[in-house]
């Protein structure tokens, strides 16, 4: 319980007041959701332009498939989770929202697991380091994703 000294008790708010439609609508503006789908396909992206330069300054082909399947190992479990969380029944109450999450999360780790577990059987001179590479670089998507707005979130009204 957060206890609130006397002298600040003037600059405590009385009741939360709720914000108006026009308020809501600025504040969504100002603040739009992140496209899940955007960040996924930039991972896309980034991912074979890494398997690019991994095969291109070590000029083994081997070693790009490594780096593109450390992409992959990323891209697919995030592509599964990302569909799990925005189909038609995600979001029918809270109830369902918290389990569909914390399903699509367990689900997205096992198969992440299971890729990472499979990697020598389905690349054939796998390069560990080539592929660690792909799986990193891709992964940190996620923090770009943070903090570059224009690029992964959805253009507001104007």
């Amino acid at each position: 319980m957060t206890r609130i000294h006397p002298e600040d008790q003037d600059n405590v708010p009385d009741a939360f007041e709720p914000l108006t439609a026009a308020q809501a609508a600025e504040l969504r503006i100002r603040q739009p959701l992140l496209s899940v789908w955007r960040v996924v396909g930039a991972q896309g992206v980034l991912g074979l332009l890494v398997a690019w330069l991994v095969w291109l300054v070590s000029g083994s082909m081997a070693a790009g498939y490594s780096a593109a399947y450390g992409a992959l190992v990323v891209i697919v479990p995030a592509a599964l989770f990302a569909r799990g969380l925005t189909g038609r029944g995600a979001s029918a109450n809270v109830g369902a929202a918290v389990f569909g999450f914390l399903l699509w999360e367990m689900v997205k780790v096992v198969l992440t697991v299971a890729m990472l577990l499979s990697a020598p059987r389905v690349v054939s001179d796998l390069s560990w380091l080539a592929m660690l590479a792909g799986l990193v670089v891709t992964m940190k998507v996620y923090w770009v994703a943070l903090g570059i707005r224009k690029v992964f979130y959805p253009v507001g009204p104007t």
